[in-house]
């Protein structure tokens, strides 16, 4: 691979990225099995490789525990990856990881639904299950 093709190190600080908190509330139906489907029709990021935009439709699933998230905090950490350059499998990944951090939820699903880039649209999944308790 020639160095101007290389993609080494584009993405070395992916888990250290600082981003806007997601905030919760506290959900009072945690005695109760239910899931809450959330669709983000106008994600933005930036492809490391060229600096150009790349656009997105966000699918999210989840069983609530104990708490929610709350939609407004959540909007606002999506929104600052405007300006991040983030591979695809790592924006996934990066997603389920804080998402989880956050509301720490029974179970999870993200779906991110990448528009065709060089005529190549990618659909990349990741699932949480939380441990059973003892």
């Amino acid at each position: 691979m020639t160095e101007e093709s290389s993609y080494e190190n584009l993405q070395e600080d992916v888990r250290a990225l600082k981003l806007p908190e997601i905030e919760v509330w506290e959900n009072k139906y945690a005695d109760r099995d239910y899931s809450v489907e959330l669709e983000i029709p106008e994600f933005t990021c930036i492809c490391p490789k060229t600096g150009l935009p790349d656009f997105a439709t966000i699918y999210i699933t989840y069983g609530p525990d104990r708490t929610c998230v709350e939609l407004k905090s959540f909007k606002l950490y999506l929104v600052a990856y405007r300006n991040v350059g983030i591979f695809h499998e790592h924006l996934v990944n990066r997603l389920l990881d804080d998402f989880v951090a956050a509301c720490q939820p029974r179970w999870a699903k993200i779906s991110v639904v990448m528009n065709p880039r060089g005529g190549i649209g990618t659909t990349v999944e990741a699932e949480f299950q939380s441990p059973p308790e003892k």
